[in-house]
């Protein structure tokens, strides 16, 4: 789609251009699609430099709190450190931070390009409402004594500090899908490969409007039990479902731009892309329907969140994976120094996702199976993100990450998330159970040990991973085009 006097391909291909590193091949024209996004040179460009140096500093952050984490589980080493608090504490910070922080801030920074105008007051106010809540949420367990809420989607500690900067971060987040809506791009009658991709940033935008709303409803609907779990339990759980269709769409999203930024041609007409984002869309609808067919502490209303979510979720994924890796197998040129990061990216995330949804199927119990397979999912959405960010880095203004670390990178990350969830799969085949560490773990065979010692070694490469992540994007920083 054409907004301004901005078109789908750039009129040239010199330094500062982002396709000057990736080239079209005009001569598959015939074979695909190119799912190409123009990425705007005004006030935008400085607003999403913004959101990524929040995402970046939250992933630092998160890689702390992470490696503690690895530490309090791996056998051996957990007799070491106070487990039991010192796990979950960390736990809480890890998940938030490189959960909802990260996608959030990456969100902002696709939403503020892709948007037809700035609300400049709104969105920096986002920026800053956003950066003071995960500050907040950041140095809540240095500021006294909060006890770790351990509910799905979004953990707490039950202060006044890590509350504060939750809300704060709240308050950010609806001025920024605020902004997001507003803004949205026109999709006109003639679709072609941008015009689906800003569909699919506006599906993105529309569920997670719809998630705040749920948060809303689930603080005003819920009743005020004693019990913090149960309270935090009901009040995350039809957001939390809500805000898994917005990162899916991001991460569709991401897959189709980065096989076109590496030459690959997707056969999808942009109107199937678009009607798999529709499809993706529908489902979280099926939220509202929720509040208002049963109470929110009902078990109804937790199965409905939870079904929409199996069945809605992932009618659009297949299809869009099958036509990328069918785009990537026709691809003939080998990747250059640019490419070779974007294309290890791609890949890795679309295994990642691929071992969750699998893992999914066979979860029986509250195992640590579980978050085997939401890591899975989780780090699949994170490589997509971070290939989009290497994808972006020069048209922001920076140098394109290029060499072996930027090429390794996302399958080091990768590879190490992999081993990571294949040791949570072998422990929880024995049944240990989630969101315990150390000597609570009951871990009574050497089995048991070894998968929870697979688990261990993955996790410290993730961190690896993770922590290349950042320094590859530094040194793309350091060097400005």
């Amino acid at each position: 789609m054409r907004t301004g006097s901005e078109s789908v391909f750039p009129p040239a291909l010199g330094p500062g251009s982002l396709w000057s590193h990736a080239p079209v091949h005009r001569s598959q024209a015939a074979s695909g699609v190119e799912f190409l996004l123009v990425v705007p040179q005004d006030a935008r460009r400085a607003l999403a430099r913004a959101w990524l140096w929040l995402g970046l500093l939250a992933l630092i952050g998160s890689g702390v709190y992470s490696l503690l984490l690895v530490l309090a589980r791996t056998p051996g080493v957990n007799a070491w450190l106070p487990v039991a608090d010192f796990f979950r504490v960390a736990l809480v910070v890890h998940v938030d931070l490189s959960v909802l922080v990260w996608f959030v801030a990456l969100a902002g920074l696709l939403w503020t390009l892709a948007g037809r105008a700035l609300a400049l007051p709104l969105l920096r106010a986002a920026i800053a409402l956003c950066g003071a809540g995960a500050l907040g949420m950041l140095l809540a367990p240095w500021s006294g004594s909060a006890t770790p809420v351990m509910a799905n989607y979004i953990p707490v500690l039950d202060g006044p500090v890590f509350l504060g900067g939750l809300l704060l971060f709240g308050l950010g987040a609806c001025a920024l899908v605020a902004q997001a809506l507003w803004a949205a791009p026109r999709i006109g009658p003639v679709v072609d490969g941008a015009g689906a991709l800003h569909f699919g940033l506006n599906a993105a935008a529309v569920s997670a409007a719809v998630a705040l709303g749920a948060f809303f409803a689930s603080w005003w609907l819920t009743p005020r039990v004693a019990d913090a779990r149960t309270f935090y339990e009901l009040l995350f759980w039809g957001g939390g479902h809500a805000l898994q269709f917005a990162w899916t769409l991001l991460m569709l999203v991401g897959w189709l731009w980065l096989a076109a930024a590496i030459g690959a041609r997707v056969p999808l007409s942009p109107r199937v892309a678009l009607l798999l984002f529709a499809l993706a869309l529908a489902a979280v609808f099926a939220t509202p329907v929720a509040y208002l067919a049963h109470p929110v502490e009902s078990v109804e209303h937790r199965a409905l969140h939870t079904w929409a979510m199996r069945i809605g979720g992932g009618l659009a994924i297949a299809p869009v994976a099958l036509a990328v890796v069918q785009a990537l197998l026709r691809r003939r040129a080998a990747s250059d120094a640019i490419q070779a990061p974007l294309h290890a990216a791609l890949l890795s995330s679309m295994l990642l996702f691929a071992a969750g949804g699998v893992i999914g199927v066979f979860i029986a119990g509250s195992n640590v199976r579980i978050p085997a397979h939401y890591h899975g999912c989780i780090v699949g959405v994170t490589l997509a993100l971070m290939g989009l960010v290497y994808l972006l880095l020069p048209r922001l203004g920076w140098r394109a990450p290029q060499g072996a670390l930027a090429r390794w990178q996302p399958w080091v990350y990768g590879i190490g998330q992999l081993l990571h969830i294949v040791g949570l799969v072998w422990s929880g085949g024995y049944g240990v159970q989630r969101k315990i560490a150390g000597t609570e773990q009951v871990l009574r065979s050497g089995a048991e040990v070894a998968g929870m010692g697979v688990m261990g070694l993955g996790g410290l490469l993730a961190i690896i991973g993770g922590l290349l992540f950042v320094l590859v994007v530094w040194r793309s920083m350091r060097n400005d085009s």
